[in-house]
C-alpha cells in the first residue's frame, strides 16, 4: 500500500474506488502531476471517474494537508503527495520538471533577523531554476 493511502487510512478518511484511484495515482517520489495529467491515469484504472470527482478530491487532499498545491511560473497547479517531508523544488524552466530537493541545513538560517522586519517566520519555500538534462542537451 502507498504511503499516501497508508496515510488517509490513518486518518479514517473514507476511500471510494475514485479517492483511491486518485490517491494511488498521486503515489511516488517525485510526482507533481497536474489535475488533468491525474485524471487521464486514474481514466485509464478507472474509466467511469470524472473530471469534477479528480479536481474535487485533489482539492479535498489540499485542504487536509495530504498533498501540497504546486504553482510555478503561471504554469498549471501540480500536486505533490509529499506532504509530511520538508523538502524544496527544482525545476526545469524550459519543460516544468518539478523534482523533490533536500537541501542540507536550516534555509530559515540564511535570512538574518534584520531581513524579518518583525515576522515570525513559520514556513519557507525554496524553488530551484534551471535547465534538466534532456532540456540542457536539445
Amino acid at each position: 500500500m502507498s504511503d499516501l493511502l497508508q496515510r488517509l487510512r490513518g486518518r479514517g478518511w473514507r476511500l471510494t474506488a475514485q479517492r483511491r484511484v486518485v490517491a494511488e495515482v498521486l503515489d511516488g517520489d517525485h510526482v507533481h502531476l497536474t489535475a488533468d495529467e491525474v485524471h487521464a491515469r486514474a481514466a485509464a484504472r478507472l474509466p467511469e471517474i470524472s473530471r469534477a470527482t479528480v479536481y474535487n478530491t485533489l482539492g479535498e487532499l489540499v485542504s487536509i494537508g495530504e498533498v501540497i498545491e504546486v504553482s510555478t511560473d503561471g504554469r498549471a497547479k501540480r500536486y505533490d503527495p509529499n506532504a509530511h517531508r520538508p523538502h524544496q523544488h527544482l525545476v526545469c524552466s524550459r519543460c516544468g520538471t518539478i523534482r523533490d530537493v533536500h537541501p542540507s541545513g536550516d534555509p530559515l538560517a540564511h535570512l538574518p533577523s534584520s531581513e524579518r522586519f518583525g515576522f515570525t517566520v513559520s514556513e519557507v519555500e525554496v524553488t530551484y531554476r534551471g535547465l534538466c538534462p534532456n532540456c540542457a542537451t536539445a
